[in-house]
């Protein structure tokens, strides 16, 4: 598989990917039940708006009869209807207009001007019952909206604290299978995404449903033949959703894996600033990167193709609907056979039940985003560790004798990389590494530390198999000085004592005075507050082997492991280094890689490895007398020393 490719799961329902989130959500269920209870309010609120309209239009506006009481003028007595005759023009208040009651009876204009008040007066408290009822249905609204988005915050922010502890865990074969690019878009985007689903979805979804099942029902009651009718093109909005629903999903995974894929391009791009411009290859990075944008443009495009279909149809179905509703509904209003409220009422109840499903468009893509998003940071919960304690023995000080016993070991299956390595060091013994690149001397490194586990044999320190200590107890233990020193962005305290708790400053100046990195300190007038830049890139390769020492030491390692620490540094430096290595290899068991030999003229025992064995050992002397592998290393260096 491509390494920018993503695993997918073909068969895997949106639900079990909501359950999976549910474990982060369950403890906050008291909170989601405030909130549902919110929706009801708010949704009853909304849903009653257009029947209190239609009660206006068909009780005030379009009626042909009215109550007349002792408060409507004082000169009428009881509930007695009053009807307009209708072959009377639009009454006006200098007009007189006929009524009939148990006969008939001519209203003056001043009676007449009673009726209206009462009717506007009926109105305005219909008015301020309305606007009442939208202000329910913002307040609950509102505090749904609160409840729902600090409940998204909270799974977010404990989302992405498990997914950094899970990925701080991970073994060093699964960030070399992983792009950069990719955790980096789990650990932002992708939670960005879930985010999203709480505060743009969750929020108005259990609303909609609300809305769109309290429409139906509405609309059933005011008029069960007109909703039919409003019904009937309900199965083919339903087949054109799962369509859209199938392929925007296909579509949107597309567009992650080439959105992953131009990450990891461009942190790429970035880090390697430095050699892109050196070999002046600008041009050539800008077309690959041009190549990778091309193809996110082409994949979201697919997309916006799925969605300048689905949107467009579903505005087509909601008119459809609309022109159904008034050719019945009218035909309907002119038989007398249903008030004008009522189908005034059925178009407000017909968008309030389109709205909703036309959003799916927009909502799909948050959906889908989220879906997607949710499949693959689970999917980077799933992976294993690698190494795991086992018996987690306390390792509370080591004394240092380390065995390797017919070691094996692969990076990639088939494809062995260190086979049947055995040696031994005694407590206290320097033991250097020598050999050709990739004959596996910093592999030794690696598994000594655990950051990989062996496939056959055992490694073992003061007997006791390593794989049965805790594994960050034991690393506590051993300390490497790396070729490729990495400082942190912030300051050069923290770079040495790497955030370790109960490190004074004292103790990081002690250190860095042992190893003559105080003299860097003290150069800046900041001194260990000194900020450092990304990599510290402001330093010298020298400067941070310095540096990197005096990481080692503070940490008073029992173990020390000197990786080519020597190598590609000026020779003013080189001799700093070299009377560090001197001071702090001192009673301590430590493991060398050396590029130079001269390095390691003093090592208890120099290990040649080739292609994976142990292909001789023995002192300096021992070695150039045996004049094998080692004794030719050490003549062509010595030749080139000497040209």
């Amino acid at each position: 598989m491509d390494r920018f490719q993503e695993q997918t799961i073909e068969k895997t329902f949106d639900l079990k990917l909501m359950q999976k989130l549910w474990v982060y959500t369950k403890k906050y269920f008291w909170l989601l039940v405030l909130a549902s209870l919110l929706l009801l309010l708010s949704t009853g609120a909304d849903l009653y708006r257009p029947y209190l309209i239609k009660n206006i239009i068909d009780d005030y506006l379009t009626t042909d009869s009215v109550g007349l009481t002792e408060s409507s003028g004082g000169f009428v007595a009881g509930d007695t209807s009053y009807r307009f005759d209708r072959s009377a023009d639009s009454p006006r208040l200098e007009t007189e207009t006929i009524i009939t009651a148990d006969g008939s009876h001519q209203l003056s204009p001043g009676e007449l001007d009673g009726l209206r008040t009462y009717k506007i007066n009926s109105i305005m408290r219909y008015g301020f019952i309305l606007l009442a009822v939208v202000l329910a249905a913002f307040a609950a609204t509102y505090f749904q909206q609160i409840v729902l988005n600090f409940v998204g915050e909270k799974v977010i922010y404990q989302i992405r604290s498990d997914l950094f502890q899970h990925l701080e865990k991970m073994d060093l074969r699964f960030y070399e299978n992983n792009p950069v690019g990719r955790l980096v878009t789990r650990m932002t985007n992708d939670l960005d995404n879930i985010n999203q689903l709480y505060t743009e979805v969750v929020v108005t979804f259990l609303s909609d449903v609300a809305i769109v099942g309290g429409s139906m029902v509405m609309m059933l009651v005011l008029d069960w033949r007109l909703a039919l009718v409003s019904f009937s093109v309900l199965p083919i909005m339903a087949i054109s959703t799962l369509i859209f629903r199938k392929e925007i999903r296909k579509a949107y995974r597309l567009v992650r894996l080439k959105l992953t894929k131009i990450n990891t391009n461009l942190n790429e791009n970035f880090m390697g600033m430095k050699t892109i411009q050196i070999f002046n290859q600008e041009e050539s990075f800008i077309r690959r990167f041009d190549e990778t944008n091309t193809e996110y443009r082409e994949a979201s495009l697919k997309e916006l193709y799925v969605y300048a279909v689905f949107r467009p149809l579903l505005n087509l179905l909601y008119y459809a609907a609309l022109i159904l509703v008034l050719w019945y509904g009218g035909s309907r209003v002119l038989g007398r056979q249903i008030e004008v409220g009522v189908l005034v009422a059925y178009t407000l109840y017909l968008k309030q039940l389109f709205n909703p499903i036309m959003e799916l468009a927009e909502k799909f893509n948050i959906m889908q985003s989220a879906m997607t998003s949710i499949e693959r940071i689970f999917l980077l919960f799933q992976q294993d560790e690698g190494v795991k304690n086992t018996k987690s023995l306390p390792v509370t000080e080591l004394k240092g004798d380390v065995e390797f016993r017919n070691v094996d070991f692969s990076y990639v299956a088939d494809e062995p990389i260190l086979k049947n390595v055995s040696f031994t060091a005694k407590a206290g013994q320097t033991i250097a590494f020598v050999g050709a690149t990739g004959s596996g001397k910093s592999t030794i490194i690696n598994l000594l530390t655990r950051l990989y586990d062996v496939d056959q044999g055992q490694i073992l320190i003061d007997g006791i198999d390593i794989r049965d200590y805790d594994k960050h107890e034991l690393r506590q233990k051993i300390s490497p000085v790396l070729q490729d020193v990495y400082l942190f962005s912030g300051d050069i305290r923290n770079n040495i004592k790497l955030l370790t708790p109960g490190i004074t400053d004292e103790a990081v100046m002690q250190a860095a005075e042992f190893v003559n990195a105080d003299r860097i300190i003290k150069r800046f007038p900041n001194g260990l507050d000194q900020p450092v830049t990304e990599g510290g890139a402001t330093f010298s390769q020298g400067e941070r082997q310095l540096l990197s020492f005096a990481r080692a030491i503070v940490h008073d390692p029992d173990i020390l492991i000197l990786d080519e620490a020597t190598s590609n540094i000026d020779t003013e430096t080189e001799l700093l280094i070299q009377d560090a290595i001197s001071k702090v290899v001192k009673n301590r068991t430590t493991f060398v890689v050396a590029h130079r030999l001269s390095t390691i003229q003093n090592a208890d025992q120099i290990i040649v490895v080739h292609k994976g064995e142990i292909y001789e050992r023995g002192t300096h002397e021992q070695l150039l007398a045996n004049e094998g592998l080692y004794y030719d290393l050490y003549q062509l260096q010595y030749q080139e020393t000497i040209a």
